[in-house]
């Protein structure tokens, strides 16, 4: 009798437990608060859109979503880090940090593109540009080792006979970098927009070389969820890509109006938010169909210059499914 009571107590007490951490019937979390990382770049204002519009909040509410808390990082790197930690439920990130962050161990997938190319190689004014061998010897502040920037740039130096070694790339977030050159303290940056179009409005420096003729169509920024959220709660990450979808759209359609919803948050000034979309090579697209060559191509790049053990295929890096859905 005192063996049955002891098992019936322990019994109680794990659904007490299960009880307190918000456990539902089948083991499965409840989630009423979404993380969602992003970085402070025109390329994300899908997110900036949805979030400033209240559209994460309503669409989720149905689904038990009572909060939605959002993450801004400089970089991919440290957004990455945030999700191996397991601080972030989604990410909007490029796509080579979020390879680099699988190579670690993440546990997450692409379930949907969020934009393409947009990224501006700027020099000084005064430093004369023909060609890539005449960064050779300058400094060039771009994105730590292992993103998008820093992959493009060392891969289409060596791909035009220039050693990277022979230039000084400067890791830094876009901030940094931006009053870097302006201070003249670096010759040059390789970043995505608005910094570009922030740089050329103070007059400060001029682009040189876009991103896209270093590598044509290349994927960026991709929107990644949890593999855990993915699996437990495949209804909440369908909806985040029904809205990321509405945010994408809504913005090609309404760019002045995205213009000042984008500068409202950041404090940029509008117009040189408006200039950024007139100048950059980039285009927002939510079809994760689009870039899965381009994203895997990336981790071939990021072998070649040692960032992680191996080549990854599309079926580890992406989930198809819920865009698939959203948009059947």
């Amino acid at each position: 009798m005192r063996s049955r009571i002891t098992i019936l107590l322990a019994v109680a007490l794990v659904a007490a437990f299960a009880l307190a951490a918000g456990c539902t019937e089948t083991g499965t979390a409840d989630v009423t608060h979404l993380r969602i990382g992003y970085q402070p770049s025109t390329h994300q204002i899908a997110h900036v859109t949805a979030m400033e519009k209240g559209w994460w909040q309503e669409d989720l509410a149905p689904l038990g979503i009572t909060k939605v808390t959002d993450y801004e990082f400089g970089t991919g790197a440290p957004e990455m880090q945030a999700m191996l930690a397991g601080d972030l439920d989604i990410a909007y990130v490029g796509a080579a940090p979020f390879v680099a962050a699988v190579n670690s161990g993440l546990d997450a997938k692409i379930i949907a593109a969020v934009q393409t190319q947009g990224s501006d190689l700027v020099l000084r004014n005064e430093i004369p540009y023909s060609g890539p061998t005449d960064l050779v010897g300058k400094k060039i502040a771009t994105f730590p080792p292992g993103t998008i920037q820093d992959t493009l740039l060392r891969t289409w130096l060596e791909e035009n006979g220039v050693d990277p070694q022979s230039v000084q790339i400067i890791p830094m977030d876009p901030g940094p970098a931006t009053t870097a050159i302006s201070a003249g303290q670096v010759d040059g940056v390789f970043l995505p927009h608005p910094s570009p179009a922030i740089i050329a409005a103070s007059g400060a420096g001029r682009t040189v070389v876009k991103s896209g003729e270093m590598r044509k169509d290349h994927a960026c920024c991709v929107l990644v969820a949890s593999g855990w959220l993915i699996r437990e709660h495949p209804e909440i990450v369908e909806q985040v890509v029904k809205t990321h979808i509405k945010a994408t759209e809504y913005n090609l359609e309404h760019q002045n109006e995205a213009a000042e919803i984008y500068a409202a948050r950041s404090g940029q000034n509008v117009e040189t938010v408006k200039a950024s979309f007139r100048d950059w090579d980039g285009t927002w697209t939510a079809d994760p169909h689009l870039i899965a060559s381009s994203v895997v191509e990336y981790t071939e790049l990021q072998y070649e210059l040692g960032y992680i053990k191996r080549p990854f295929t599309e079926e580890d890096l992406f989930d198809f499914t819920f865009y698939d859905e959203a948009m059947a």
